[in-house]
């Protein structure tokens, strides 16, 4: 089971950091960083599966494949986005944290106007 894997990561990435904090905190955050990039590495085969699925419901069912990219680059952008709030929120930078968090909102918006110009206009269109 990969989630057992996940969590053993986590565990050990927690157990290093707090005894790293006592001597070395400096580290804490490589530590860190590290076993996110890991956890991250340790679910790319999950992801691509999850696209695989995606796409062949998509070639069933019709949807524009440029809609299904975006959507996947949304969600991509919105881990990695997490991803890098987390970090800097361990590395008590709060307010740098927030700034990326509405970066990554602000990116996400921008990147889904197709979609929400495609359904505003397939709405027009049902309406009398």
């Amino acid at each position: 089971m990969d989630i057992v894997k996940i969590i053993g990561v986590g565990f050990i990435a927690v157990i290093i950091i707090v005894i790293l904090k006592q001597y070395r905190p400096e580290f804490a955050i490589y530590v860190s960083i590290i076993a996110g990039v890991l956890i991250i590495l340790m679910i790319t085969d999950s992801v691509s599966g999850i696209i695989q699925i995606m796409q062949d419901i998509a070639s069933r069912t019709n949807i524009n494949s440029g809609f299904l990219k975006i959507l996947i680059k949304i969600t991509g952008i919105a881990i990695l986005t997490e991803f890098a709030v987390s970090i800097c929120k361990d590395s008590g930078e709060s307010a740098i944290a927030s700034k990326v968090d509405i970066g990554g909102k602000v990116i996400i918006i921008s990147m889904s106007i197709p979609i929400i110009r495609a359904l505003l206009e397939t709405v027009l269109k049902i309406l009398p």
